[in-house]
């Protein structure tokens, strides 16, 4: 099946724009596109094609790649470059590990305190996930499936909670399976379907159960083989 490549709506600095800044859309623009499973465990980073993507030095390239490394997203090597890191599987199941200690503890803690509003939310959310799904619209559904978990914990309203979360979904990525089956989309849109159903009756219990499930379907379906990209081809600029 061939993908659709959808951007990352990340606009290139202008060529004045302090080294800073360029630095952060670098970075944001290869998160992403780790997070979307459009750059696969492996993949070498070009110093001077990143840089000729952006219209950067490659001295502001290598900033972003050291930012990128210190978030164990790329890997560093002396001599071969940087390369998106490639997880081992026992990294793997320590990640999703950590994923499933705070998204118990997030069930429940918000199963006992969700409103009506926010099951409201959550099944607005759960709209735009299968239309997503029933379009196959890769990028969009894979983001889409993620910020699920994310929103569980914005309604919590502890951003540090938020933050920790959102660094482990963007590494789930890198361990994930890289290319979603729309069958599999599906499942999971399902078992987020059955995980709301859970907290609109206030079922506790249940809903740990199912994101249990949930995630240790996720972890089934690991695949790091990596494989050859275009840069050009998955990173906005």
């Amino acid at each position: 099946m061939t993908r659709t490549r959808t951007p990352l709506k990340i606009v290139p600095p202008p060529a004045d724009a302090p080294a800073a800044s360029a630095t952060q859309r670098i970075v944001d623009s290869i998160t992403n596109a780790i997070a979307e499973r459009r750059l696969m465990p492996g993949t070498k980073l070009s110093e001077q094609k990143i840089g000729d993507i952006f219209k950067v030095s490659r001295t502001v390239v290598r900033q972003a790649f050291n930012q990128l490394s210190r978030d164990r997203l790329v890997m560093l090597e002396p001599a071969r470059g940087a390369f998106v890191a490639t997880p081992t599987a026992e990294e793997a199941r320590d990640v999703f590990e950590v994923r499933s200690i705070l998204e118990t503890a997030v069930t429940k803690q918000l199963c006992a305190v969700i409103t009506d509003a926010q099951i409201r939310e959550l099944r607005a959310h759960l709209e735009l996930e299968r239309a997503a799904v029933n379009n196959a619209a890769v990028p969009g559904r894979t983001r889409l499936l993620g910020d699920f978990h994310i929103v569980l914990a914005q309604m919590l309203g502890n951003q540090v909670l938020v933050q920790m979360l959102g660094e482990l979904m963007t590494r789930s990525s890198l361990v994930a399976l890289m290319r979603q089956s729309t069958q599999s989309a599906e499942e999971s849109h399902d078992e987020h379907v059955a995980i709301v159903d859970a907290f609109e009756r206030r079922d506790t219990r249940a809903a740990v159960r199912l994101i249990g499930r949930h995630l240790a379907n996720v972890q089934h379906n690991l695949d790091l083989d990596p494989q050859r990209v275009d840069l050009a081809n998955v990173l906005d600029h």
